[in-house]
């Protein structure tokens, strides 16, 4: 066999393995509710920060999924008491809470904060504690541990692995952004072609992530969402014309369509950060370890498709022939539902 012919066996086969995976994520993402999709999984964001001595300013903002406030009360510690009725604002993503305490022991450090609910939600909170000396501390809560135990001090390293965290975990609960990715793994058709491809759609996500995380631009959530499942919508047509023997602009420069659309994405990966509002001070270093977070998950999840790859054609497994065709009509009907169920939010 010439190399040309074992290269387009492997790909044949590398796509039949990223096909099988795209099903188990679109059956996997059909089944979630809409609070797991990709944008609606956003943390909520505490913010306490020292003002005078012993009195702190809190910001307190939760996400809303689906049209519903998340159901998570903030416990502060018992002996905090507010020096003014707390000001809430509701906005179309997000409730925002802020209000004035002060502690009678004056620090905060040792002290333990509780998120009432928040074991019944996917949602993790972002936590940032700022003091008068200079002191800061940022750390994850996560459903499985709904409180949190402040520590008096942090190094940058462990504010970098929080942020990079966050951004792993933004990637891998995207679904949305995984059946992309896969949906041009199988288009692909050859090892230059799919580095080219999701290299291209690195750059681009991470150009409009960070624009997006300076405030340079925003995109309104409503459309944005729409708009990425137009682009999943059009991937399984995509792919259709693939399995059909036909060519497009797409199956002939496939990095070109990756970029174009992981502009577009990247936007989707800010909201991860920007809707948290971050202080200006967190923001170069939270965008950094984010965008490092997002690229960890998304080579993981690539990897993991070539492992795939690699462990059935060394056990010689042929896998039934409908998972050949069916992602690619699933992976359409789900981006229609989408598009169509998103669409309608705009209105």
């Amino acid at each position: 066999m010439t190399k040309q012919a074992d290269q387009a066996v492997r790909f044949r086969m590398l796509h039949r393995i990223a096909l099988q995976a795209f099903v188990l994520l679109c059956l996997v993402a059909a089944g979630m509710p809409p609070a797991a999709e990709a944008h609606e999984s956003r943390p909520a964001y505490l913010q306490i920060r020292e003002v005078a001595p012993a009195r702190y300013d809190v910001l307190w903002r939760t996400p809303v999924n689906s049209g519903m406030p998340l159901p998570v009360m903030l416990r502060l510690p018992e002996a905090a008491r507010n020096t003014a009725d707390p000001i809430i604002q509701r906005l179309n993503d997000s409730t925002v809470e802020r209000r004035r305490i002060e502690l009678p022991e004056g620090d905060l450090a040792g002290q333990r904060i509780d998120f009432v609910g928040l074991q019944a939600t996917i949602t993790d909170v972002l936590v940032r504690v700022s003091w008068l000396d200079g002191r800061q501390v940022t750390e994850i809560v996560r459903p499985a541990r709904p409180w949190i135990e402040l520590s008096d001090r942090q190094s940058i390293w462990q504010v970098a692995r929080t942020y990079t965290t966050l951004g792993i975990e933004h990637i891998l609960m995207g679904f949305d952004h995984l059946l992309f990715v896969a949906g041009l793994m199988i288009i692909v058709r050859s090892t230059r072609s799919l580095i080219k491809t999701i290299t291209a759609f690195t750059v681009a996500h991470s150009i409009t992530l960070a624009i997006a995380t300076l405030g340079y631009a925003s995109v309104p959530a409503a459309p944005l969402n729409a708009a990425i499942a137009l682009s999943i919508l059009f991937l399984g047509v995509e792919v259709v014309r693939l399995w059909r023997g036909q060519t497009s602009f797409t199956l002939r420069h496939p990095w070109i369509v990756a970029f174009a659309f992981g502009l577009l994405h990247g936007f989707g990966f800010a909201s991860g950060l920007t809707t948290v509002g971050l202080p200006t001070s967190d923001i170069p270093l939270a965008l950094l370890a984010f965008n490092i977070g997002v690229e960890i998950g998304q080579l993981a999840f690539v990897v993991v498709i070539l492992l795939l790859h690699r462990a059935i054609r060394i056990l010689q497994f042929d896998p039934p022939r409908w998972t050949y065709y069916a992602p690619g009509y699933l992976v359409g009907s789900l981006g229609a539902f989408w598009t169509i169920e998103r669409a309608l939010i705009l209105f």
